[in-house]
This record gives C-alpha cells, structure tokens and sequence, in this order.
C-alpha cells in the first residue's frame, strides 16, 4: 500500500484521528513562523519549538494510531481508544502552547499557583493516555485482530515499546527536569536540544517511544524482503531494544546520547 492510499484509507476509516492529527501538524507550522518573529527565550531556547516539537510528534502519534486501530474488530473499542487519546492530546497541546505564549516552561513549572495546575493538568491526562495504550495493547494481545503473525507482532511490540518510553517519562517528572549531571537549558543539539554535554533523558525517551513506529515499519518493509519476516522482525525488535536501554544507560551516567559507544 502506498502512502498516499494508507492516508486516504485513516481519513475514511478514523476521521477523528485523521483530522486532529492533521490540526496538530497546523499547530507545528504555525509554531514554527512564530519561531522566527520571537526573540524571547525559555530555558535558552525560543519558546515555540517546544509546541513545534509536540505538534509534530502528535500529529504521526495520532495517525498512527489510526492506521492500527483499524485492524481491531471490535469498533466500540476503536472508538473509546480514539476519543480518550485524541481528549488527551488535545489538552496536552493546548496547555504546551499556551505556555510558549506566556514566555514559560510547561514541563517541570510550578513557580506559580497556575503554572503548578497547568503541569499537574499535563501529567493526569498523560496519565489518562497511557491507560489507554496499556489497554490497546491488552487488546492487541488476546483479541482478534485482522493482521497477519508477523505484523501483529509488530505493533504488539511497538506498544510494548511506547509503554516502556514512558518511564523516562516518568523519570523526568520525578526530578523536575530531563538532564543528568547539568541544570536543564544547556547546550544541545539543534531543535530536539538534547544535551550535548550531559546526560537527557530526552533522547531515550524519544528513540524508545517513536518504536511504536519504527518496529512496524521495519516489519512491514521486512514482509517483502524475507522469507521469515516473523524471526527477522523479532531479531530487529531485539535489536532496537537493546539500542534503547544502552540510551538510558548513558543518559542515567550523564553522558550525552552521542556517547553511545
């Protein structure tokens, strides 16, 4: 299937996600022309790539979701998982932007009574979506789905993988900031910021989650590439894995993610 017919298929089959995906990827472009007309800064850095950031990263989150909550055949349960993690994203975005407006952090702010409601408003839907991808992933494993073996344990261990990412997550908030060994603001790579000097949870957190995408792409291409496309999809499964627990490693010793090796 190409993309452009996969696209066209998530629009028809899920609009919900469809089109609050696509306002998300709005939100990123309309960030980013705000980048370039505002000189304040946050933590060092322009205050609109951290919603340019998340609009993005919604945006393939929520069309992703799409794409494989069509292979469920239960529609009742497509449709709770839809509206509960596009509510949660919604208010997430929204409370982020707001922030970027305001010329303060979102993530780790509790300097005043309303930034302290706004972050902990962050952290109770964040809460919400995990609950429910821990729930498709109950699905995806003892319900009936319409993918064939080694695609269903694809997105099985995509899920698996996002749910894992969220530890960091977690790890983060514990602390109040992402960096390991460095106050938060420092110098980092360009747009994703990640530490250049110190550890950041960040970038675990980043590579670990996106393999809800990565691990059935590699699956899907792997299908026309192999004859056993399931053991090939396990060993790249593995494989990514490992890369993931060596990034929280690294960042844990407050080394920079490019001491990988």
């Amino acid at each position: 299937m190409k993309i452009s017919e996969l696209i066209a298929v998530i629009k028809k089959d899920n609009p919900l996600l469809y089109w609050t995906g696509l306002l998300n990827f709005i939100l990123f472009a309309a960030c980013l022309v705000l980048f370039f007309f505002d000189t304040r800064l946050v933590t060092g850095i322009n205050p609109w790539i951290k919603p340019m950031k998340f609009g993005l990263s919604v945006w393939i989150y929520l069309w992703t979701f799409a794409w494989v909550l069509r292979y469920l055949t239960n529609k009742k349960n497509i449709t709770f998982i839809s509206w509960g993690i596009t509510l949660c994203m919604v208010v997430e975005n929204a409370i982020i932007t707001l922030q970027a407006a305001r010329g303060v952090q979102s993530h780790y702010n509790i300097s005043t009574a309303l930034d302290g409601i706004l972050f902990g408003t962050m952290g109770t839907f964040i809460g919400i979506n995990t609950a429910h991808l821990f729930y498709a992933l109950i699905l995806f494993l003892f319900t009936a789905t319409t993918l064939d073996q080694h695609m269903l344990m694809a997105w099985r261990a995509g899920l698996f993988l996002f749910l894992v990412g969220g530890v960091a997550g977690g790890m983060m908030i514990g602390h109040f900031s992402h960096t390991v060994g460095a106050p938060d603001g420092g110098v980092g790579i360009p747009f994703l910021n990640w530490s250049t000097v110190a550890g950041d949870l960040r970038a675990a957190h980043f590579i670990t989650m996106h393999g809800l995408q990565v691990i059935p792409l590699v699956a899907f291409y792997l299908s026309s590439k192999t004859k056993r496309p399931l053991t090939t999809t396990w060993v790249f499964f593995i494989f990514y894995s490992l890369i993931c627990l060596r990034l929280h490693q690294v960042a844990l010793e407050g080394k920079p993610f490019f001491d990988f090796f």
